[in-house]
């Protein structure tokens, strides 16, 4: 398994890989969500969802490949990185490339923000604006995000809670109370992925120098904030339910808890990045199905 993890990438594969394709679940479900919620006020506008889901994507990958080049640039990666991390160093992509790359789909992404803000309000250019900024923020700049506790928390708002916000507003000019409380644990997920991903690259980071949250808070009490995070949404939901915010089809979201116990236990008792590639896998999982589930839910309430 850690041979095939490091292998050489050639071809399509390794251009599909550098874009992290896994990781786009955590701005494809946000924008689906945001849209299904949409419902109970009006019939959703499909062109500007597809618009906002693709400029999300978009900036999604560009974030990914600003990560990629700074990582490199700070000497992070090497040709023993593990997952898809590292393409530059193991899979030849020139760094200039990297970058030029993530500012055209930052270009092409704020293109598309022109027709969404001409459909909707001229405030959301700003909004978008600060989006695109902090996904290069995230890992550029003199002081990167992604070295410092707060990565989760920025992640978790900006491609989770706020993408939701997003896209319930340009639909509806404004936000519900109902919107904003089911955001919360599709934040909270999106955070995990990231803190999945620290987790996993805990004692490399902690070498060169960063300072995430796993870092602070240890791996054993990061594993279980992990675990208590997974938790949380489920009660979250159960909430909502309980104080008829919304309605028991969201109960629905239920059907991924085994993804989430799975998750949570594989990261139990492993040590080493390339064992715990599994467990980061099924946490993006869980955040997908989650997402899905839910938006399933809040479609069902709707139309049964």
């Amino acid at each position: 398994m850690g041979e095939r993890a490091l292998e050489k990438n050639t071809g399509f594969k390794k251009w599909w890989l550098m874009l992290r394709p896994h990781t786009l679940s955590a701005s494809f479900v946000p924008v689906a969500l945001g849209t299904a919620l949409v419902l109970p006020v009006k019939s959703p506008n499909i062109r500007l969802f597809v618009a906002m889901l693709i400029a999300s994507m978009l900036i999604q990958i560009a974030t990914n490949l600003f990560n990629e080049y700074f990582d490199y640039k700070r000497g992070l990666d090497d040709e023993h990185s593990v997952g898809i991390g590292g393409s530059i160093v193991r899979d030849g992509f020139h760094p200039k490339t990297i970058l030029r790359l993530a500012f055209a789909l930052c270009f092409t992404a704020m293109l598309i923000g022109v027709y969404i803000c001409a459909n909707s309000s001229w405030w959301i250019a700003l909004v978008g604006s600060i989006c695109i900024l902090t996904g290069y923020l995230y890992s550029g700049g003199p002081y990167p995000i992604a070295y410092t506790p707060f990565g989760e928390l920025v992640s978790g708002l900006f491609m989770g809670v706020f993408i939701i916000w997003i896209s319930f507003f340009i639909q509806t000019g404004t936000l519900t109370l109902n919107c904003i409380l089911i955001s919360i644990p599709i934040g909270l997920l999106v955070g995990g992925i990231n803190m999945a991903n620290n987790i996993r690259d805990l004692e490399g980071d902690q070498a060169k120098g960063r300072l995430t949250l796993p870092i602070l808070l240890g791996r054993e009490k990061a594993i279980k904030v992990l675990a208590g995070v997974f938790a949380f949404s489920y009660a979250w939901i159960i909430g909502l339910m309980v104080f008829r915010v919304e309605s028991a089809w969201l109960l629905i979201v239920f059907a991924s808890l085994p993804k989430a116990i799975q998750a949570a236990k594989r990261f139990q008792m492993k040590t080493k990045a390339i064992q715990m590639m599994p467990a980061m896998k099924a946490t993006a999982q869980m955040q997908t199905l989650f997402g899905i589930l839910l938006s399933l839910g809040v479609v069902l309430d709707h139309y049964i």
